[in-house]
Order: C-alpha cells, then structure tokens, then sequence
C-alpha cells in the first residue's frame, strides 16, 4: 500500500492512501487529492499504479523530485516532491529493495520535450501497459487542453469519443450519460470520426444495463458466444462480437457508461485493453463533467440574457413583487410634476429609480442634476444649490449657477436629503414653494422650473420627531413615497443581478469567471447583505478580477461562514418578528398604543409592557412620556 504525506504552505499535514490505480492531484475539488495551496494549478498531477510500480506524471504542472525539475519518475519511498508551495513524501510500505540505479532517462507524459533529450524515444519504444498507458495519458493532456481552450463543448466530447475508439482499437463509441435518472445517448461516433444515427438502437441495452447495476467494467471477446449474453435480444439482431463497456463513476455516484465495440472482429479486446478503457474513463469523466459544465454555463448565460430582458425596467433588474410596486407607481406619477421622495436602505438603487422617474416623465429631454446633501460641507451646501454671485465670499472669483438652475427644464435630485442642515432646510422649503432661488450675495430671485425628487436612507418621520428635520420640508418633500425593499427580501433577483454584474465584469476585466460554485451560491442566499446592490456588485467585482476559476467560491466572495447570519433558535426568531411586526402596526396607527392593541387582538398592558421593555433595554432609557390616544390607560 502506498500512500503520500503532503504538507500545504500553511503547515498543515496530513496523509492520504493511494488506492486507485490512477489518482489526480490538483487544487480543484474534483480531484482525488485536493491541495489548498492557490500556487498550485486546478490539475496539476496523476500517480499511475501499473501494478508494479507507482508512476508521477505532470498534468501541466512543474514540480521537483528529491529537488530535480521532472515531468515524470517512478516513484521510490521517501521521494520528495515539490508542486507549488506543497511538499508531498511518497511511501511505500510493501516496496522491495530498491535495485541499483539505472541509467534510464525520466518518463516525459507531455508533448513538450523533457529534461531528458532521450525520454520521448524511450517511452515510444517501451513495450506493454506501462508505454501504453503514458500514451494514453499524453492524448488526455493534450484533450484537457483543447477543452480549457475550446468553447464547443458538443465537439469536444466528440473528440473525447474518437480517442476512445482509437486507443482501444474499436470501430464504433457511444457516451451514455445519465440525465433527469435515465441514460441517453450523447455522443455515438464510428472509426471514420462520423455521427452515428439512430445510436440508441446500436447499443445493446442488456450489457449496459448489467455494468450500470454492478458498476464494475466489462469485456466480451465474441458476445454472440457468450453463455451471458448471446440469447439477449440486442446481441443477436445486431451481431454483436467484441464488445467493452465501463462505468463512469465519481464518489460513488453513476455518471453514466463509456461504451465501444467491434462487430468484424472477435478477441479484438483483451483485459488489458479493459484496463486502457477503465483510465481513460476515470481521467475523462473530469472532462466530461467540465464540457457539459461548460455548455450549461452557456445555456444559462442565454436564460440570464432572456430573464434580464424580461426583468429589466429601463436600467433597473428586478421582477421581485415589491419591485414590481415601485415600477406601477412610477408608470402612474412620472407623467406628473409630483414630488417624490425615495426611501430605502443604502445600496437599494434609489437614484436609479430616480432616473427612471425622469426619464418616463414629459422632462425626458431635459437634464437630470443630483446633488448629495450629505458629500458637500454645510458651508458650500447653498451654493452649489443655489448658485453665488462674484464677491460673495471668500473664493467666490465669479458668478456660478446652482443645481436648481442647471435643473430647469428638467429633474432634480436631492439624495441624501435627511442629512441636510437645518437652516439650509428653510431656504430649500421656500425655493419649492416658490419655485424661487436667490444666489448667494444676490437678492434677485430667479424662476425655476423644476421636478424636485428626493432620496434618504434615513427614516424621516423620526427625524422630524427629534427636531432635526422640518415637517414642512418633509410634507413638501413627500407628497408620493416609493419605497425600496433590501436585497434580501427580493428573493430570486439577488442572483438575477449577480449573474448580470458577473457576466459584465467578466467582459470587461477578459477574466476567465463565468459562474458561481453551489457552496457560493448558498453563502449568498443566507448572507445579510446589509450593503445591497452596492455590496453585491462592488463583491463580484472583486472576486472577478481576482478569482483565476471558472466558479467563483465562496473564498472569493469573502462569504465565509463567520460573515453569514447565525440561524436564529426558532423561539428567538419568533420574537425578534413579533417585536418588528407591533412596531410596524404602532408606526402605521401614528403612534398610538392603544389602537395598536385593538388591532393586533391583545390587552393594551402587553403592548406597553412591550415599549416599556423596548425603554429599559437601552442605554440609560427612561420610560416614554404619554402619547396621543394613551390617556384613558396612565
């Protein structure tokens, strides 16, 4: 029994056996032996057992022997071998004595010349399974190669089929794969590199039916012959003679079969060739899986492209019900002058909303200004709304218009508006209702027409409450709200929209990504994403450009387990909704605990138990003064 002691760069050990009779090495977790070291390429090696001797060969990888640069050797007890930043010991417990060294050149198992001059022609001439199977071994390098380069995922397994034929010696292939539980026939391909027609009907259902039950690999010298098999239906009316069939096989799930056959020839397979059939399987199910991965990337790629066009409304992505809200409303008050305000946690999208309402309104031709209230310093916050004339201040070296005038004809944009300064808020109020500016310095009022849109993160009506925010700015402001909802209650359109930023970073950056792995896709279902939108995009940006796989992971999103929300004990979950739903019903009846209690079904005492609680649990809380309606109860 062999097996290898692998040390990663971050000090960890471990050991695994080498069971197989071909086992792959890489930093993908499709392979046998997963290394975590990024140094380390998806698949960089394989150790061939050929019964006697276990063989190290290069999938594209440099690596060291005993610290001489090798594409391939045989493998001795206590070697030491270098891949990446990865140090990995072969042992072997059962090995004989070594012999004396021999001068035989190094195994190339590339197309690329060898540190060896002599090392191709060696293998070339080396007879048995050993030459054999480092043939085979070249043309799979050489396959995974055209497949990383190709984007026909249809033609390579083609491709992958005539390889089979060829080595085996067979006329005819078929690949059988396994889909929605039954097996069809994906490729079937003849000697001369042609399709076969009606590919089902060439295959006999009883041989594939028995390595699919026993998964275990076949090899029938004359079917016709037999005792198994030559009263089965399909042998007989197909004449069938030499016959192999393997399964394909990953952690112990059926994949599908691998099956080829000559019907001119009997004894054209021996076991042997079984074993040449059974490692082309175990390497090419990896491609298969990759090429098929491949073409659902594609196809999903072409749904994406239909679901983002039947999703869009102008430049927003959404089809979620409270999206679907938001864009009734604004079919409904963008023809008018309404104003408009836009609520919704930071990250949501509201000056896209905000452009929409422009750009669905009769001001469509006219410009569309925003303005940050919270980005400029209170200092300069009237001028660059107003404007300033010459001399007005220090610095003020000319006359400059202000964004309400820059505005006119079209639409303004106030984001941010709760954290504008009080006094500031006096002068806005009055140039809405007067649809007047002054400059600062200048007191000849300028007419504007104007659409005032504003945006806020903030909760107003609480601000209003403490004094920060006016009430008449707020009713000015809020004649039609359009709420909306974080990301992560509009179910379906987070990966909507993650496959839309992904798919666009993708082109723009030329970077290889072209989805998310399931484990990603789970982080990002149960990940907060306090953010939103910006969060979302400025993440896959990130792991775009950085990530060097086809699917990003949840390393790459930085969406590890300590970064997801805990699942919540049911009893706290229950609670934690039960406070946010009294709070809602409280807010909607204005504040009033007694209504809040009648419409919720219970006694008065309990809603104000609960405030009273909400009081004590903060930071030096006092109980709330009375409110409206909650007389009858003091």
């Amino acid at each position: 029994m062999a097996s290898l002691s692998i040390r990663t760069p971050d000090g960890q050990v471990r050991t695994v056996p080498l069971h197989k009779r071909i086992t792959s090495i890489g930093r993908s977790t499709d392979n046998d032996v997963t290394l975590a070291d990024s140094s380390v390429p998806d698949s960089a090696l394989h150790v061939l057992f050929d019964g006697t001797r276990y063989q190290l060969g290069s999938l594209g990888a440099t690596f060291q022997i005993n610290g001489k640069k090798r594409d391939s050797a045989i493998l001795a007890t206590a070697d030491v071998i270098r891949v990446g930043g990865t140090e990995l010991v072969f042992t072997r417990e059962d090995a004989a004595p070594s012999p004396p060294p021999r001068p035989v050149p190094a195994l190339s198992v590339t197309h690329e010349p060898a540190a060896d001059s002599d090392s191709d022609s060696t293998t070339r001439d080396m007879p048995g399974v050993v030459g054999r199977e480092l043939h085979l071994l070249r043309r799979l390098t050489a396959f995974s190669e055209r497949l990383l380069s190709s984007g026909a995922p249809d033609t390579l397994l083609e491709q992958l089929l005539d390889e089979a034929i060829e080595v085996t010696r067979a006329d005819k292939g078929f690949l059988i794969l396994r889909e929605d539980g039954e097996l069809r026939v994906k490729v079937a391909r003849n000697l001369s590199r042609e399709n076969l027609e009606d590919a089902m009907d060439r295959v006999s259902d009883s041989i594939v039916e028995k390595v699919v039950r026993t998964r275990q690999p076949l090899v029938l010298s004359d079917a016709l012959d037999d005792p198994e098999f030559k009263s089965s239906k399909s042998v007989v009316n197909l004449r069938m003679l030499s016959v192999m069939c393997v399964p394909l096989l990953r952690d112990g799930e059926l994949f599908g079969v691998l099956y080829v056959g000559n019907d001119r020839l009997v004894n054209r397979f021996e076991p042997k060739s079984l074993d040449m059939l059974t490692i082309f399987a175990a390497q090419a199910l990896l491609l298969i899986q990759n090429a098929l991965l491949l073409n659902g990337l594609k196809l999903d790629n072409t749904e994406l492209r239909k679901r983002l066009d039947d999703s869009r409304y102008g430049d927003i992505v959404g089809t979620c019900q409270g999206m679907r809200d938001v864009y009734k409303r604004i079919d409904k008050i963008a023809p008018t002058d309404i104003s408009v305000l836009i609520t919704g946690e930071t990250g949501t999208g509201k000056e896209l909303i905000a452009r929409e309402l422009h750009r669905h309104s009769p001001r469509a031709k006219g410009p569309f200004i925003t303005i940050n209230c919270g980005a400029i310093p209170e200092n300069l916050l009237e001028s660059e709304l107003f404007g300033h004339v010459r001399g007005a201040f220090t610095g003020a070296v000319s006359t400059k218009v202000g964004r309400f005038q820059a505005a006119i004809g079209g639409t303004l944009f106030l984001d941010e508006i709760g954290e504008m300064p009080l006094q500031l808020q006096v002068k806005l109020l009055r140039a809405l209702q007067e649809k007047v500016v002054y400059k600062v310095g200048d007191h000849r009022g300028e007419p504007v027409d104007i659409r005032v849109v504003a945006a806020t993160n903030r909760v107003l009506e609480d601000e209003v409450r403490k004094g920060t925010f006016r009430e008449d700015l707020y009713y000015r402001l809020n004649v039609v709200t359009l709420k909306l909802p974080p990301l992560h209650e509009r179910g379906e359109d987070l990966f909507v929209l993650g496959k839309y930023f992904l798919q666009k970073y993708a082109k723009e950056f030329n970077a290889k990504a072209k989805g998310f792995s399931p484990s990603a896709t789970v982080a990002m279902k149960k990940y907060a994403w306090p953010g939103n939108i910006r969060e979302l995009e400025n993440r896959i940006k990130k792991a775009v450009v950085l990530g060097d796989k086809p699917l990003l992971g949840v390393d790459d999103l930085d969406l590890k387990p300590e970064n997801l929300e805990p699942v919540l004990p049911l009893s706290e979950a229950r609670e934690r909704w039960q406070k946010q739903y009294i709070q809602e019903v409280y807010e909607r009846n204005n504040r009033n605990k007694t209504k809040t209690a009648k419409d919720l079904g219970v006694d008065p005492r309990t809603i104000f138990r609960h405030f009273e609680k909400l009081e004590a649990d903060k930071p030096g809380g006092a109980l709330p003064a009375g409110e409206e309606g909650d007389e009858e109860l003091l």
